[in-house]
């Protein structure tokens, strides 16, 4: 086995980085601080603190003016990327949930990024489906059931245009996916591992970035 060069990353030292990242805009960090005093049994779904800056950093740096995201849940994700959009850009976010996108309604009015998002109340199979087949999309943000995420795949990455990237979180899952005998959502996203690693059509890279991140660029 290769030695490993990675830094444990104690909390001093994970607020060492949160410190040199972007900080949290007052939009930002009021969502945040929301969903755990709201949600606090499932806040833990919503993407970490340095995700919010990453994703609005590979939004400009891809340019991207059409934007997917499957799983919402009170939105930080979405008025990350909504916040970081040229003029004209859009993000379509998929979720299922009335009460908790009702959150992301409110956060991304008060950020003055609302028209820029366009939310799906809908199972998000039937959302991304009744998209445009062709490539069009610049980048995805794929964050919501595990077991859905190949069928998700599949439906987005033909949807890519050339150079497009796809970006999957929790492909770590919280350390599980090293366990052959997975079940559950460890044991999709095992699988979705594996899908993506064998998929000719994307070159990708898996990163230890909160839950694992993996990037995927369509060729």
């Amino acid at each position: 086995m290769a030695e490993s060069k990675n830094t444990p990353i104690t909390p001093e030292l994970y607020d060492y980085v949160l410190a040199h990242n972007p900080p949290l805009d007052s939009a930002q960090r009021d969502l945040v601080d929301l969903t755990h005093e709201r949600f606090p049994g499932a806040a833990g779904m919503q993407s970490a603190p340095e995700q919010g800056p990453l994703l609005a950093f590979l939004v400009r740096l891809t340019g991207a003016r059409h934007v997917v995201e499957v799983g919402t849940f009170t939105g930080f994700s979405t008025l990350s990327m909504a916040q970081a959009l040229p003029r004209g850009g859009t993000v379509v976010t998929c979720d299922v949930s009335e009460e908790w996108t009702a959150y992301a309604r409110e956060a991304w009015a008060a950020a003055g990024v609302a028209d820029r998002i366009e939310l799906r109340i809908a199972p998000a199979l039937e959302t991304l489906r009744a998209m445009p087949p062709e490539p069009h999309l610049d980048l995805v943000y794929l964050d919501a059931d595990k077991g859905g995420y190949i069928a998700y795949w599949e439906e987005l990455v033909p949807r890519l245009r050339p150079g497009g990237l796809l970006v999957a979180d929790n492909v770590l899952y919280r350390g599980l996916v090293t366990n052959p005998a997975a079940t559950g959502p460890a044991l999709a996203i095992r699988e979705f591992n594996d899908h993506v690693r064998e998929d000719r059509r994307m070159e990708s890279v898996m990163l230890t970035v909160a839950d694992g991140l993996t990037l995927a660029r369509r060729r």
